[in-house]
């Protein structure tokens, strides 16, 4: 417990303490957002702000985790995950940036790049930690042989995982606030289960999401970009992954699921029947084009994550007998 606590609290003092430099910095180099032109009105006044924090986030864990940690391979292969979740951001950020347009890589090397990611998140799990081909049903106790589609199943949960955290990175701390919150049940999770290694990376990862959030809560004096979203994405990918928990990660990132299923229902509905469900997707600008203020949606947004958490992290350790 010591060194997960000391963990989350290095990562989340390094966060704090580098971000006011790097801000400054990226002000230097005139490193800001570029708002959508379809997006909502009121976001056009954020233009400008530092984006990239997702660095800072990352920087913080990895000096954290890899002085404290025992390079276990469940950790390790979610570290190396996250990182390089990171660094498909961070080329997508910083095309952005360079061509000063709000369209990043080719979907087709997102694509690629996602599938090598996912093959070596197989590999991390079924060759190092030895873990079986198998899909967990926790609501029942039972489990399924998936044999050689269990890479597929890797794949699902990384895309599905860090597209829901990018499309939730629209609001200012939503998506660290959430992410932290989702992170924090799997510091439960994998604590109970003596996975203490594990336990210490999601601790890091909690306390860089705080200390982010730091500078990060509304109003954003910097913004996490595809850098903190993709990165965070694919550490809860991972460890979803090494926990066996894939299916229980749909009620433990519940808010991301619900903000990934408004933009497939709005896509549906309006390809359909050339209609909106929602006055904007994600589900979020939704509620903004309703009159609610942002920190309303925050805050609100942070409620159901924690609702989700908590019913997710009770049913796996029922299910585990803890």
């Amino acid at each position: 417990m010591g060194r997960i606590v000391f963990g989350g609290t290095a990562a989340l003092l390094i966060c704090i303490f580098l971000s006011p430099k790097f801000i400054e910095f990226l002000r230097k180099r005139e490193f800001g957002q570029h708002i959508r032109e379809d997006g909502p009105e009121g976001h056009r006044q954020k233009a400008g702000t530092p984006t990239m924090g997702g660095l800072i986030i990352f920087l913080a864990v990895a000096i954290a985790f890899l002085i404290l940690t025992e390079f276990e391979w469940r950790s390790m292969g979610v570290f190396v995950v996250a990182i390089a979740c990171a660094a498909l951001g961070f080329a997508d950020d910083y095309i952005k940036l360079s061509r000063r347009r709000s369209l990043g890589l080719r979907a087709r090397t997102k694509l690629g790049v996602t599938i090598a990611i996912s093959l070596g998140l197989w590999a991390a799990a079924r060759y190092g930690a030895n873990l079986a081909p198998t899909l967990e049903l926790n609501f029942v106790d039972y489990h399924i042989d998936l044999g050689p589609l269990y890479p597929l199943l890797i794949y699902l949960v990384l895309a599905g995982t860090t597209s829901a955290v990018n499309l939730t990175d629209g609001l200012d701390g939503l998506a660290a606030g959430c992410a932290g919150i989702v992170l924090l049940a799997y510091v439960g999770i994998t604590f109970l289960t003596s996975q203490y290694d594990l336990a210490m990376l999601a601790g890091c990862l909690v306390g860089a999401c705080v200390g982010f959030l730091w500078f990060n809560a509304f109003p954003a004096t910097i913004f996490m970009g595809d850098t903190g979203s993709l990165g965070l994405g694919g550490a809860i990918a991972g460890l979803a992954v090494m926990t066996k928990t894939e299916v229980l990660l749909i009620l433990l990132g519940g808010i991301f699921v619900i903000e990934a299923l408004s933009v497939a229902i709005q896509v549906i509905s309006f390809q359909t029947t050339r209609r909106r469900v929602f006055l904007m997707a994600p589900i979020h600008h939704h509620f903004e084009l309703r009159g609610w203020s942002e920190t309303k949606i925050i805050l609100r947004f942070w409620i159901v994550a924690s609702i989700c958490g908590a019913i997710g992290f009770t049913i796996y350790r029922q299910s585990r007998g803890l």
